[in-house]
């Protein structure tokens, strides 16, 4: 009795505490790629090997309760099977934070990588070391576990996700060094690599800071006195314009602004006309190329 009685104690201990993550994720095949049953088994227990991953790795030293995880969800979409045990496609990553004091939860990150190009055969274990690169499946996840981390921290503390930035880098090395796909400096500035290395150069230093005025200091306010949470969102975003004048359409400010866009549309529709007309002023120059999109917070 007493054997049975220690066991649920420490049950109970553990199931109080988490891993940092409850990730959802969901395997696809792109329409135009056929697949046959035994592709789908591969497929869904891929899937059920990157859930037990995402969400069984220790990522922190930090202690999460059930209710503090991170949501998270991934999307592999593979378009192509190049090879036995080989596979393309791209792989979305999202994820959302509450915002205090309310029911509504707020993209935090939400990144389509086109260049996910993987090797995986049926029964093999997922084993992860930030001081190795084992194989591109691992540190792909790894590499959105701590971005993911990293922008989740800098929401509530500035500079919080210094320590799972730093840690990006590190698997993205590890992995540039390895000549992988998506991870190389060479070419356009759009892939893992610079993602990583963007995040924690000088310039874009501005971007972090808007996660932790954005988040703390506005949505998080909002309960408590709504114009003025959003006048710091709107000046949180013209803080941006620095990183738009000098690296116009990098890879994190339009990271930041796809997750924020309906977002900030919903919030500013309901200013007064001179805060909407100052926030379509704002975002426009932000991001020219959804100038139209924007012009509906006047409608």
């Amino acid at each position: 009795m007493k054997k049975l009685i220690l066991f649920i104690a420490i049950l109970s201990s553990t199931l109080a505490n988490a891993q940092e993550l409850n990730c959802e994720v969901s395997i696809i095949n792109a329409p135009a790629l056929t697949v046959g049953p035994v592709e789908k088994e591969i497929f869904s227990e891929l899937e059920a090997n990157i859930y037990d991953f995402m969400n069984n790795t220790r990522w922190t030293k930090d202690i999460f309760e059930i209710e503090e995880r991170i949501n998270m969800s991934l999307l592999i979409t593979i378009t192509d099977i190049p090879g036995s045990s080989t596979y393309e496609g791209k792989i979305q990553i999202q994820t959302t934070r509450p915002v205090f004091n309310s029911s509504y939860n707020t993209v935090l990150f939400n990144h389509v990588d086109n260049d996910f190009k993987i090797s995986y055969a049926r029964n093999t274990a997922l084993l992860f070391s930030i001081d190795q690169h084992r194989d591109n499946l691992t540190s792909i996840l790894a590499f959105y576990a701590y971005m993911a981390l990293a922008y989740d921290y800098d929401s509530f503390s500035p500079d919080g996700g210094t320590p799972y930035f730093n840690k990006a880098q590190i698997v993205a090395s590890n992995a540039k060094n390895s000549g992988g796909s998506g991870w190389l400096p060479q070419g356009k500035k759009n892939n893992r690599y610079w993602m990583a290395d963007n995040a924690v150069q000088s310039v874009f230093k501005p971007i972090r800071k808007v996660y932790y005025d954005y988040h703390r200091l506005g949505f998080d306010q909002m309960y408590n006195d709504m114009p003025a949470a959003r006048r710091v969102v709107l000046e949180s975003m013209q803080s941006l314009a620095p990183v738009q004048r000098s690296r116009p359409g990098s890879l994190n400010l339009q990271m930041f602004l796809t997750s924020k866009s309906q977002e900030l549309i919903d919030l500013f529709s309901q200013a007064e006309i001179k805060e909407k007309n100052d926030a379509v002023s704002i975002l426009k120059r932000l991001d020219p190329a959804n100038s139209s999109k924007y012009q509906e917070i006047l409608n």
